[in-house]
């Protein structure tokens, strides 16, 4: 359903914990969850494996590049290259690879264990390709096709944080260790971490910290009554999958109507070049913010910003500006604000999804136009 209340700015704190990678403990649960589901009792440290792979399109990113926002590099590398289908591929193969040549070296000092090389590369497939359709499944977005094409993807299915991804895994792969402190005292850190972030943060549905509070006490029963163990975490790990999809298929066919109500929406007021966006909210899953835009305008349920993109001092800021240029790249409703009244002048690019106007910060530059341009503009 669409959420019908006045749209200020995606919930600031979770967009925090996004920035700050916590979001990679999603990745991380759930990649140890396909590792121990592939590898079990085959490949050792399967899970371990898997987390490692299931980031590798993150933790990449600052081995071959610089994430600086100031110059726009973070809008314009940040999900790039390395969340494409060939960099998937190669990081496949050369954690593959890698995995193999440590496992070669150890068995050399240990006795031989038999090792399954297509059945590792499967897991690292795997868990890698998590990545990538975790990150599509939101609405920031994915360019699957770089170098060929920047193009960015969104399914518009699941919110960016969601702790339903965090807890699920979680409570499979604490039935599916070793009765011992050792592997417990972590599961218990991070899902006390999660309990209090839902708890103490606003912008959180309160059925979501009941689902939360619920599936900590059943990962808690099911550890005390041992529903689950060492030996059957292969099918725990299966199971956690399994209610994983279905939960984000659930959300999938839920935003149908939502995404074709929008779409009338913004052809009937802005015709058949609208643009329109189903905005999953952080904190609400199930629900979704609409936005829809024309070459002029965006417009949600009760706000209208002017986009001013044709103003000339805008088209300057973009043609002097690498941060404007990159945002513009990468934003999905872009407009602009243009101060007249400053000298110099400026002119403020944002995207919408993330700030309205006056709001500053993610996702939002401001350029200093040079004396020579000022010109007469919007406020």
């Amino acid at each position: 359903m669409a959420r019908r209340q006045t749209y200020t700015t995606r919930p600031t704190w979770l967009v925090r914990l996004y920035l700050g990678r916590v979001d990679n403990l999603a990745h991380t649960l759930v990649g140890a969850a396909i590792g121990r589901s592939i590898g079990g009792d085959k490949i050792p440290a399967a899970g371990w494996i898997g987390a490692v792979a299931a980031n590798a399109p993150d933790w990449s990113e600052p081995l071959l590049f610089r994430l600086d926002r100031p110059s726009g590099a973070f809008y314009t590398l940040h999900r790039g290259i390395t969340h494409s289908f060939i960099g998937a591929a190669v990081e496949t193969v050369a954690i593959t690879v890698a995995v193999w040549g440590i496992f070669a070296l150890a068995r050399r000092r240990a006795p031989p264990r038999a090792l399954h090389p297509l059945l590792l590369l499967l897991l690292v497939f795997l868990a890698v390709a998590s990545h990538l359709y975790m990150d599509w499944q939101g609405s920031y977005g994915l360019r699957p096709f770089l170098p060929w094409s920047g193009r960015w993807y969104y399914g518009d299915w699941v919110a960016i944080a969601d702790p339903v991804y965090w807890l699920v895994p979680l409570v499979a792969l604490a039935w599916g260790a070793e009765r011992h402190w050792r592997d417990l005292t972590p599961i218990v850190l991070v899902a006390g971490i999660v309990l209090w972030l839902v708890f103490t943060r606003d912008g959180v549905a309160s059925w979501l910290r009941l689902t939360c509070v619920v599936l900590v006490e059943v990962g808690v029963l099911g550890w005390i009554r041992h529903w689950f163990g060492w030996g059957r975490r292969r099918h725990v790990a299966v199971l956690a999958l399994v209610v994983l999809a279905l939960y984000t298929a659930a959300q999938a066919v839920a935003s149908v109507p939502v995404k074709a109500a929008a779409q009338r929406d913004a052809m009937r007021r802005f015709g058949t070049s609208a643009q329109w966006a189903t905005l999953t909210e952080v904190g609400y899953p199930f629900t979704w913010t609409t936005v829809i835009a024309s070459t002029d305008s965006v417009a949600g349920t009760t706000w209208t910003v002017p986009r001013h993109l044709e103003d000339p001092a805008v088209r300057e800021a973009l043609r002097i500006s690498q941060p404007a240029r990159a945002l513009q790249g990468f934003a999905r409703f872009l407009a602009a604000e243009v101060d007249s009244s400053s000298h110099p002048a400026r002119v403020t690019l944002r995207d919408v999804r993330y700030a309205l106007p006056p709001s500053g910060g993610w996702a939002v530059v401001t350029v200093s136009l040079p004396a020579s341009a000022d010109a007469p503009g919007r406020r």
